[in-house]
């Protein structure tokens, strides 16, 4: 339980990002009145919960009607969290956990921002709803489970406590105290991502075939 909790948190903070998330918040809503942001706040991180949650939990029954084993699950899973690392290593945005140009100019133009683009794409994105699946399917048995669920409502709060508190955190840490955090969680996301694929590898039988294949040939 422990482990699987500590792979859970470390994943989702890293995808999810609430310190980054905080000061595009920030941004996104400096004309508005402290109640205004309250509410907005709320309703994000509520709305990204209900969408993680229902992905936690019918995520499995999707790929089952989809056909698609776990082992692809794990394997396709960990290659976009890599993905998503290097960005953040580099502090380079492609799109899988961040918003377009396009994207961001709608977003101004939108008086209520809670649904987009902070609790659509910034926190409940690609890249955090495939880290929900992915864990629901590397859990083992029902402890498992209501482990990750346990972690994604813990890191949804943390997001709910960094988006109330956006604009003291964005002068506390400025551009290079939240650059660093990023980095560091990126460096540790991109190695659960290439353990997810080497699990993944391992699962899907590619490699023993190969070996029964040699075993064979020989």
């Amino acid at each position: 339980m422990g482990e699987i909790a500590a792979v859970t948190l470390a994943t989702l903070f890293a995808t999810v990002s609430p310190i980054d998330i905080s000061a595009i918040f920030a941004a996104l809503t400096n004309g508005m009145s402290a109640k205004e942001r309250k509410r907005t706040a709320v309703r994000a991180v509520v709305i990204a919960t209900i969408v993680l949650l229902l992905f936690a939990f019918l995520g499995e029954a999707l790929l089952n009607t989809l056909g698609i084993s776990l082992a692809s699950l794990r394997t396709a899973g960990g290659i976009i969290l890599l993905l998503i690392g290097i960005e953040m290593v580099f502090a380079r945005s492609s799109g899988a956990s961040s918003t377009t140009e396009q994207e961001d100019e709608e977003a101004l133009e939108r008086h209520d921002v809670s649904v987009f683009p902070m609790a659509l794409p910034l926190i409940a994105g690609p890249g955090s709803m495939g880290a929900v699946m992915l864990m629901m399917a590397h859990a083992s048995g029902l402890g498992g489970q209501l482990t990750v669920v346990a972690c994604v409502l813990l890191i949804m709060r943390l997001t709910l406590v960094c988006l109330l508190a956006a604009t003291p955190i964005t002068r506390l840490l400025g551009v290079t105290g939240m650059q660093v955090i990023m980095r560091v969680m990126g460096v540790l996301l991109c190695a659960l991502a290439v353990q997810f694929i080497f699990d993944g590898i391992g699962d899907s039988g590619l490699l023993s075939g190969q070996v029964a294949a040699v075993s064979q040939h020989q």
